[in-house]
């Protein structure tokens, strides 16, 4: 068996940003930390955070008076900041800055009267989030028959946003939908679906087609890694989203040479390196690295953390 591992693959700078958040929040305030939502949507992260004494809530409610409290990577609604102020919380943003994109792009809309059809997964983390900002202003669809449903006042003045994490073949599947019903509609400047997604979308999409088998490694709740195996899958790949090689079966692999392994944006790379290991030791598997793409992005640390940041640097 010959594996091969894509590239770019696994965490994105917003990941990268978030997590190395949180990890400062802990060291500096000690726990419990609280944080709304998952800090990201895979399970090994979040509970190794769990194990250091983060406590993930889905309610402000929940945080007690006075707390230190963390936004996670898939961004807030207004309402839940003004909830965190009430509780007199000391709150640190996490929320990844192409997440914050949207949300600029959704107030700066509302604000010039634009009805808005933002592109998403109905009870996704990011898409409460933007919907919250203008929510008298926003209406969502996750697909093509849900554009055919929708229907506006004459003059009516509309622009679309998109999740952030969607597949770049389904959002572009339902904005060609909404420019055929809505010619007029309005777009951003720069696409809202980030680069780390429309990347890791772009090697699975190009490798697949040398492989026998895909394996994702994500979480179920992770819309980015869902897409990555849909994507395997529409290629009529045998395609597989599993947290780690505990997940997997040699069945799965029968009469399979070639295996393509790649990660969701929150995925770490020790449950990639675990599932490179399962694969060689139960298939005496080769490894072989394909690189697509370059990445170099890199986030800025809220400012309550990057002073703190820099002590630690110092120290070492």
């Amino acid at each position: 068996m010959k594996i091969l591992l894509a590239a770019p693959r696994g965490f994105c700078a917003g990941v990268h940003m978030a997590i190395d958040s949180l990890d400062l929040t802990l060291q500096k305030f000690g726990p419990p930390v609280y944080v709304y939502h998952e800090i990201v949507h895979n399970q090994h992260v979040v509970g190794e955070f769990k194990g250091k004494g983060a406590v993930f809530v889905d309610s402000i409610d929940e945080v007690p008076r006075g707390s230190v409290l963390l936004f996670s990577a898939h961004g807030v609604s207004p309402e839940i900041r003004e909830a965190a102020r009430s509780r007199e919380l000391f709150a640190i943003d996490a929320t990844c800055p192409l997440v914050t994109k949207v949300h600029l792009e959704a107030i700066k809309y509302a604000k010039a009267g634009y009805t808005i059809v933002l592109i998403g997964h109905e009870g996704h983390d990011e898409v409460l989030g933007t919907m919250g900002e203008a929510p008298e202003a926003i209406v969502l669809v996750e697909n093509d028959a849900d554009v055919d449903g929708l229907e506006f006042p004459a003059g009516t003045e509309l622009a679309y946003l998109t999740q952030t994490t969607l597949s770049v073949d389904d959002a572009n599947r339902v904005i060609k939908r909404l420019r055929a019903r809505f010619p007029e509609i309005h777009s951003p400047p720069k696409d809202d679906i980030c680069y780390a997604t429309q990347n890791r979308q772009e090697a699975v999409r190009q490798l697949s087609e040398d492989a026998d088998v895909v394996v994702v490694l994500g979480s179920q709740n992770s819309s980015n890694s869902q897409r990555l195996r849909e994507l395997a899958a529409e290629k009529g790949q045998r395609a597989y989203l599993v947290d780690g090689p505990q997940d997997l079966q040699q069945q799965q692999f029968e009469s399979a040479d070639t295996v393509l392994i790649s990660a969701g944006a929150s995925a770490p790379e020790s449950v990639v390196q675990a599932t490179i290991d399962w694969l060689v030791s139960n298939f005496d598997a080769t490894l072989e690295q394909r690189e697509i793409r370059k990445e170099d992005v890199k986030f800025p640390l809220p400012k309550p953390l990057r002073a703190y940041a820099k002590e630690l640097a110092a120290k070492t």
